[in-house]
């Protein structure tokens, strides 16, 4: 039986939601509180937390920054009369799996936890790490490792770290770093993705990263 936790104030959406999973065969726990929601994640137990935006103390994306930071890589659907996609993508940045506006429709819900209980298992976690020449990406936790030690890279670096670690020894252009890592149409006097391949190298170890004249870069 897998456990869900509910992180939200509103009474009537966690009674609603409590006796929604139960009756579909889920053990629940609840918490009304950002610091309380962020005590039982670290504790443990939690198979997918359910984390309302609008929390009497921190806000869900508070709570989100903490539980990530501290390494938990639990599942997590942020649920929020916000609408607006600048705060869908902080939600899913900041390392949420999904993002369901309110008001919602219980079984759509209900497909998405099944969707992310099933990405969750231990077949599927393997898969959230990238490793290449003693560099590991966690894209659950988003947390990067070289040679061992942590080190910590910007939104658009991991980003760009994901890219090439998915495509390793392959030569990637400019035009397909430029729109796969910050979705805009290629222009030829922007010098981003240089800027950024100079931060990764920085980072990750400049032999690392090869560049290929007037072409691109690779991941060695």
């Amino acid at each position: 039986m897998s456990t869900i936790l509910i992180v939200e104030d509103e009474a009537r959406i966690v009674s609603f939601l409590v006796k929604g999973l139960t009756a579909e065969g889920f053990a629940t726990r609840t918490a009304g509180r950002g610091l309380d929601g962020i005590e039982l994640a670290l504790q443990g137990g939690i198979d997918l937390i359910l984390l309302d935006v609008g929390l009497p103390d921190l806000d869900g994306f508070e709570v989100l920054e903490s539980i990530r930071g501290q390494g938990v890589a639990t599942p997590i659907i942020m649920l929020t009369a916000k609408t607006s996609t600048r705060d869908r993508v902080a939600g899913l940045e900041g390392g949420a799996d999904d993002y369901v506006p309110k008001p919602f429709s219980f079984q759509e819900l209900l497909a998405r936890i099944r969707l992310r209980l099933r990405d969750a298992t231990p077949a599927a976690a393997e898969a959230h790490i990238l490793e290449r020449k003693g560099v590991a990406l966690d894209l659950l936790t988003r947390r990067v490792r070289v040679d061992g030690d942590w080190v910590d890279l910007s939104t658009r670096e991991f980003a760009l770290a994901e890219l090439l670690m998915r495509h390793p020894g392959q030569v990637l252009s400019r035009e397909q770093l430029l729109s796969n890592v910050w979705g805009l149409d290629f222009d030829p006097g922007s010098n981003v993705v240089d800027v950024y391949i100079k931060y990764l190298r920085a980072k990750l170890g400049a032999d690392r990263i090869e560049t290929i004249r007037g072409t691109g870069y690779r991941l060695l």
